[in-house]
């Protein structure tokens, strides 16, 4: 919590007029912090006469951020097989890893027990590997066959205590986002959430890592200079997995887990797999999307058109979903899915940031708008200034033809 030394505090009201919270008030000429403090440190950066501080708990904070090297992926295994975005954050973290001149590492955690017809835990190690990992360390025990917050999150814990890795990095899906929080909690480090874009500062090493902020109207780039390791998770669909490469070398660490760690506050009595969404967005190489420009529900029966004759999905922006134009399912961007394919075509959307934040990774996008001024324009391979109404019926016909 921030600590106010009462003695040194002067009244002066810098620290209350650099809390965008309204956390901090100057009371009686003394500094008084409120419920809703962040513990952000703007307030501390602005003291002048040093009256206020975040202790950190004692033995946290790295006494030498340079003995902190390499970057780490934590490597979600669940039923049987790795995530996809494992593969993914391998493709960043290698990127991350030769800037910095550092070892790549992956992280494993699972049992035996789970093994399918993709060969189990060594296999998907190897595929780890494979994808760009110079060392994996492997921890196959039968308690971590059942995914818990408290097994998985002492083990990751511990490994990170021992190594020391600078980065590590772990998916913001449902596993993600539900444990790294306590890893940081656990190491005092600092965790920034839901990532779509990494990269490092040459001249300190510090990690920049960009999130969407404030609903998604900007674009904020975060570092946590003074402690190590830092950490992020990433959205899913957003970086690019490195080609894989049967012939690479690396390191397979196998890791035997002390008992205590292993042990959780919860037991998972079953696990049940719900129906799958039947809108299959994240694997459509091709996804054609509608928004705010197609005017009612019946403007998707045309996307829908569109979609079939190119043997893609159907997409759609916040707007139309809002709307009740078409289901959530649908919805791509900042509080929908993420999406790659190889074609993306934007029909009558307008290119909020919180859309393209969803499908800028796609490997060409098309956009449709009358609006020869649309934002969605300045992330388009190919532009088509027109009526929705007019240029995909067209389009439609052409592939008809062919």
């Amino acid at each position: 919590m921030l600590k106010i030394d009462a003695e040194a505090c002067i009244g002066c009201g810098l620290c209350e007029d650099a809390c965008t919270f309204g956390a901090i008030q100057v009371e009686d000429g003394l500094a008084v912090v409120g419920d809703n403090c962040t513990l952000c440190g703007a307030c501390v950066e602005v003291c002048e006469v040093g009256a206020l501080s975040i202790p950190r708990p004692e033995g946290d904070l790295p006494a030498d951020l340079a003995s902190w090297s390499g970057v780490w992926v934590y490597a979600e295994y669940r039923r049987g097989r790795l995530a996809p975005v494992a593969l993914e954050l391998l493709g960043a973290g290698r990127r991350l890893a030769d800037k910095r001149g550092v070892e790549l590492a992956a992280v494993l955690l699972g049992s035996a027990a789970q093994a399918s017809e993709e060969g189990g835990l060594e296999a998907a190690a190897r595929e780890l590997i494979a994808h760009g990992a110079d060392r994996v360390y492997l921890v196959d025990d039968p308690a971590l066959a059942d995914f818990t917050d408290d097994a998985y999150g002492n083990i990751l814990a511990e490994l990170v205590r021992e190594h020391r890795p600078e980065i590590v990095l772990a998916g913001a899906t449902a596993v993600g986002r539900s444990f790294i929080p306590r890893v940081a909690t656990m190491l005092a480090a600092g965790l920034t959430a839901d990532c779509t874009e990494l990269d490092v500062r040459e001249e300190d090493g510090a990690l920049l890592q960009t999130r969407p902020a404030f609903g998604g109207n900007i674009m904020a780039t975060i570092v946590c200079p003074r402690t190590r390791p830092q950490m992020a998770t990433v959205r899913p669909m957003v970086m690019k997995p490195l080609a894989r490469d049967e012939h690479r070398q690396g390191e397979i660490v196998r890791v035997e887990p002390a008992g205590q760690k292993l042990a959780s506050r919860t037991k998972v009595l079953e696990s049940v797999t719900a129906a799958l969404d039947q809108v299959n967005l994240a694997e459509a190489d091709i996804v054609v999307a509608g928004g705010r420009g197609l005017e009612n529900a019946e403007g998707f029966a045309l996307i829908r058109q569109l979609a079939d004759a190119l043997g893609g999905a159907v997409a759609a922006s916040r707007a139309a979903v809002d709307s009740g134009w078409i289901p959530y399912p649908h919805q791509v961007g900042q509080t929908g899915k993420t999406v790659a394919p190889k074609v993306y075509i934007a029909c009558g959307i307008s290119g909020a940031i919180q859309h393209l934040v969803g499908m800028q990774s796609a490997e060409t996008i098309i956009a449709i708008n009358r609006d020869p001024e649309a934002p969605i324009f300045n992330v388009a391979t190919y532009g088509i200034v027109g009526d929705v109404f007019e240029v995909v019926p067209k389009l439609i016909e052409q592939l008809d033809k062919n």
